[in-house]
């Protein structure tokens, strides 16, 4: 009872010297969090004054605050569009498919790098997984398209002469799996770091009780990472709507338009291409609504399974 006493008083003693080191050396401070601050505010708290361009007939001369008022009439126009369903839909598949089939093999890479003994091997192997993730989104969209030519390697070693990029089924499948293979290696590194971290002490345990690998794994290394394969879930769960414009846009053709058009390359298209800013506008808050709503469901749902831990 003492000692928690003493450590108490010692942290009450530390962060009162600290808070009177920042009243002291304020001026630091402020020169040095000033730029950080200004950059947050410039780039990103003031641009979301624009969304009010979803509620106005935009006018680049006008303004902003010049254009007419509209209301929730783009809102009605794309929700009442017979192309709305498709472009959610399309969206919602490709970012559930995505997450089923990409949030594990991060923590299967993991787990399995944690069990390789011999360093040398270890990060040779970490380097060949960790690469991808650094190559261009562009440079990979080429090179996906090369080897998915009618003359490229996939149809060679299959004896086939298909055009891949063509078929609108095989779009979400070449998506998804490009992406595992660029971002898993790179999103396993938190795992890893995390399982570093783990308690030898019941992995020796375990070996003693006879657990095989399997156990271990169950019951010491999946408990090790346990917060933090949830927080990743809830993030990723949350950013469902948010899949990125550029790769889509770089995979799609004229006929794989049926499962490639989705909200962010819509907007794109009838935001810059069309000129037709009020409309986009709308759309991408609606996306973003419909993200929000994802964060907030997902966090519940995962506090509740998980004793009220969420994020």
């Amino acid at each position: 009872m003492k000692n928690k006493v003493k450590k108490q008083v010692g942290f009450r003693g530390n962060i009162s010297k600290k808070l009177l080191y920042i009243k002291k050396n304020w001026q630091l401070y402020i020169i040095f969090l000033m730029p950080a601050l200004l950059l947050t505010i410039i780039f990103k708290y003031i641009p979301m004054g624009g969304v009010l361009i979803a509620f106005k007939d935009y006018n680049a001369i006008q303004g902003i605050f010049g254009s007419d008022w509209v209301g929730f009439k783009y809102f009605e126009r794309f929700l009442s569009s017979p192309d709305f369903m498709k472009y959610l839909l399309n969206t919602l598949k490709l970012s559930a498919y995505g997450l089923l089939w990409g949030f594990p093999i991060p923590i299967i890479l993991a787990l399995l790098l944690n069990r390789i003994q011999r360093a040398g091997m270890k990060k040779k192997i970490q380097l060949m997984i960790y690469a991808p993730n650094f190559i261009s989104i562009i440079v990979l969209c080429g090179m996906v398209r090369l080897f998915l030519s009618p003359v490229g390697p996939i149809n060679q070693i299959l004896g086939t002469e298909s055009n891949w990029m063509t078929m609108p089924s095989a779009f979400r499948t070449i998506y998804i799996a490009s992406g595992i293979w660029q971002g898993a290696g790179w999103a396993s590194i938190m795992y890893t770091a995390a399982l570093a971290n783990a308690s030898k002490e019941l992995t020796e345990a375990s070996i003693i009780d006879g657990a095989n690998i399997f156990q271990q794994i169950r019951f010491v290394d999946i408990p090790a990472i346990k917060s933090i394969i949830v927080i990743q879930f809830i993030l990723q769960a949350g950013n469902i709507m948010s899949i990125g414009f550029e790769k889509a846009y770089a995979l799609q053709t004229d006929l794989n338009l049926p499962a490639s058009e989705i909200l962010a390359t819509y907007v794109y298209r009838m935001g810059l291409l069309n000129g037709d800013y009020g409309f986009s506008t709308a759309v991408g808050l609606f996306n973003s609504a419909i993200n929000i709503i994802l964060l907030l469901a997902v966090n519940k749902i995962v506090a509740k399974l998980n004793d009220g831990q969420g994020l």
